[in-house]
């Protein structure tokens, strides 16, 4: 091609965008929010846009997704949730941190949320079947499952006497689950040492009082801050060898020991189905909030033998995955 040819045609390249840009309608925004740092939540935000694609949208075809992040720090959601509204977004999809910044913040965008805790007692919605005003969302296990945890636990380190328990103080849904557990070790006969963290600082100040106050095993309940800090508490237990329980299948995978808990995945896929009917025009107060019930036990049979644990037969048949 001659070099003035050349160029003419890139003159008339640079026109197409324009043209194109006035024939093609505005795709809708949604705003996804976290409390906790976006690290490690790549499996819910998949698992979100697979329930957007069952609604008929997909991501960078015919919706767009903006994403934002307080980084641990819930004094920054209101200002975060305040940028998604002047985007403007058309829904915001939030974390239960995140959604109470959200519900405090605009009372006309569109909110679901996604919570490991009751919903009703956090305020975010008048009842479960009749929400009220824009938001709505779906309620999974959470932490009402630390009962089993003990239980399971048990079977996996049966001479286990001291359990470490791995507190989020921000996450009010903690307190629940700190107390199945406590009970249910009480009624085994074993000790619960609380060690509360919920930003880096205090996850060190958790590692040293390990350091000093050994324990037997260790439960990491369910928070954002935590799936963000994942790979890192993997560290801390293997550093002092604890068979540890973890809530989200997402720590076994990485090398976590074990894990019992709600399947958030599919909590979020459903956030995905939710949100994809606000934008055909559903409205949140019209949506009931639904209830997740689907419940994961994985077993890491690679770290259960670094640590020199043998499982029970009967414990990994019981299993829904089992990582070799």
């Amino acid at each position: 091609m001659k070099r003035r040819e050349f160029i003419a045609g890139l003159g008339s390249a640079a026109a197409w965008p324009v043209v194109a840009r006035a024939q093609q309608p505005i795709i809708p925004t949604i705003g996804f929010l976290r409390s906790a740092s976006l690290d490690n939540a790549i499996p819910l935000i998949t698992a979100f846009r697979q329930g957007l694609k069952e609604a008929g949208y997909v991501d960078g075809q015919n919706v767009a997704i903006e994403f934002r992040s307080a980084e641990g720090r819930n004094d920054q959601l209101p200002r975060r949730v305040a940028e998604l509204v002047r985007l403007p977004v058309a829904v915001i999809v939030c974390n239960s941190n995140a959604a109470s910044a959200a519900k405090a913040v605009t009372s006309t965008v569109p909110i679901v949320f996604a919570t490991g805790d009751d919903p009703v007692g956090e305020g975010l919605v008048a009842s479960l079947n009749r929400p009220g005003g824009n938001i709505t969302g779906v309620s999974f296990l959470g932490n009402a499952l630390g009962g089993k945890q003990v239980e399971l636990l048990r079977q996996l380190v049966p001479k286990a006497m001291t359990i470490a328990v791995l507190v989020d103080t921000n996450f009010a849904g903690s307190a629940s689950g700190l107390k199945d557990i406590q009970a249910a070790a009480r009624f085994l006969g074993q000790h619960v040492m609380i060690l509360n963290a919920s930003n880096e600082q205090e996850l060190e100040a958790a590692s040293e009082t390990l350091a000093h106050q050994p324990a037997d095993a260790l439960i990491v309940l369910g928070a954002a801050f935590f799936t963000s800090q994942r790979d890192q508490i993997i560290a801390l237990s293997s550093r002092y060898g604890l068979p540890a329980m973890y809530q989200l299948q997402d720590f076994a995978v990485a090398g976590g020991l074990s894990s019992y808990g709600a399947s958030i995945r599919d909590a979020y896929r459903l956030v995905g189905t939710y949100t994809g009917k606000i934008l055909r025009g559903a409205k949140p107060a019209d949506l009931p909030v639904q209830l997740s019930t689907n419940v994961e036990f994985v077993i890491n049979l690679k770290t259960a033998k670094a640590l020199g644990l043998t499982i029970p037969e009967t414990l990994l048949a019981t299993a829904d995955e089992v990582i070799q």
